[in-house]
């Protein structure tokens, strides 16, 4: 790595890049473009992150495009991703805009780690991408790269190239000998990113918010309307905010998510049409589909209703939406996300304990919720005879004491 920051398009300064590599239309035409604009060696980086699809035709692409098998890069990152970064991120009931449980935004620091990684392993002068100029991915990938080697050198095709539609890129591919697979010939009705947490679709059939999303773009859950007549219940068990079982059999981070998954599938849970606001200035309409997370949202929160305290429940809801938009912005690294989590993290120690759902329809329900750490007093809180638990005339003195300025502006505006 060099302490050059800025260059011209094709410096030849670069000698050997590490692409975040799909295998797709996209990043083999940028593994392409790569070699013939800057003349380097391309390495490839495939993050296996659950996205439920075969990764080894990559390798193959790779490999025909005169990518070195040792420089070939495919590595299974699902348990590091759910443990190290979605499970984090669901502790602190982070939702974009209120809804959204950012699927997509939080898998990039992750590659973005893992191809700084590489680069210092094999002495790489630069790192790409494939994100276009007009979405949030290149500012999280770039703003992973520089918090993480502050002098790496970034290549963003999509702001340099003259590719500026799928039907050049195709055009640019069958030129190469690229192969590109049938259902990418015209226009695709819609864009997908996927990982074992969520998938996103953007694009054409979607960009008119007005229209409904037609069923075949979901590819995660069945229709709710065709989900099972019957309801089922499934339980949760937590330790310290972290989920680690699922009726009662342990589990992994990602094994965990994943059985979650095949119950949202099956019960149509986790559907979202959303129009956000970018971090680049404009408002796009996706869909988004995350079955597991959807439930497991609902379950974190249904045992922190009985093991977090007042004060520091209602710290957290205000603290939420900006830890939820340092991530869709893409400051994981920063400091801010990192005190942020501490706080989080320390509010989690006693949130442990078995939490009960029904799923149905399209629904996910809190049914039920116990702990060892509960908060919940019933002798307290019941309406028959609390024995004295509760002694319901300390009441008058609390409320004189919240209204005495309310009862003093009254007086004086009378």
């Amino acid at each position: 790595m060099t302490d050059e920051i800025n260059r011209p398009a094709g410096d030849a300064g670069i000698n050997r890049v590490v692409l975040a590599y799909s295998g797709g239309l996209d990043t083999s035409v940028i593994l392409k473009w790569l070699q013939q604009t800057y003349k380097c060696e391309v390495v490839t980086f495939t993050a296996d992150l659950g996205q439920g699809e075969e990764l080894e035709p990559a390798r193959k692409k790779a490999e025909m495009a005169g990518v070195k098998p040792e420089h070939i890069f495919i590595d299974d990152l699902r348990e590091e991703f759910v443990g190290e970064y979605v499970f984090p991120m669901m502790r602190a009931n982070a939702m974009y805009e209120g809804l959204y449980l950012l699927g997509t935004s939080i898998a990039r620091p992750l590659i973005a780690k893992r191809q700084i990684e590489i680069a210092r392993m094999l002495n790489a002068d630069a790192v790409s991408h494939g994100a276009t100029g007009k979405g949030n991915d290149q500012v999280r990938f770039e703003l992973g790269y520089y918090a993480l080697a502050p002098d790496i050198k970034v290549i963003a095709p999509w702001r340099e190239w003259d590719l500026t539609s799928r039907t050049k890129l195709i055009e640019f591919a069958e030129q190469h000998q690229i192969p590109v697979s049938k259902d990418k010939r015209g226009e695709a009705p819609f864009s997908t990113d996927a990982n074992i947490l969520h998938t996103s679709s953007e694009g054409l059939v979607l960009e008119n918010p007005w229209d409904e999303v037609p069923d075949y773009v979901y590819s995660r859950t069945n229709n709710p309307e065709d989900a099972p007549d019957t309801p089922e219940y499934i339980t949760i068990d937590f330790e310290r905010g972290d989920g680690v079982a699922i009726n009662g059999v342990g589990m992994s981070p990602a094994t965990l998510l994943a059985t979650l998954n095949d119950y949202g599938r099956t019960h149509g849970i986790g559907r979202l049409d959303l129009v956000e606001n970018r971090f680049v200035g404009m408002k796009s309409r996706g869909m988004y589909e995350t079955p597991g997370g959807t439930i497991y949202n609902l379950a974190h929160r249904g045992i922190e209703q009985l093991t977090l305290d007042r004060g520091a429940a209602h710290l957290k809801d205000e603290l939420a939406p900006r830890y939820a938009e340092l991530i869709y912005n893409g400051f994981w690294f920063s400091p801010e996300r990192e005190m942020l989590q501490a706080a989080i993290d320390h509010s989690q120690e006693k949130v442990s304990g078995t939490v009960r759902l029904k799923l149905y329809k399209g629904n996910v329900s809190v049914v039920g919720r116990k702990s060892p750490n509960s908060l919940y007093s019933e002798k307290v809180v019941t309406f028959e005879d609390d024995q004295g638990a509760y002694d319901q005339r300390d009441a008058a003195g609390f409320i004189k004491l919240q209204a005495l300025r309310l009862r003093l502006l009254g007086r004086r505006d009378r």
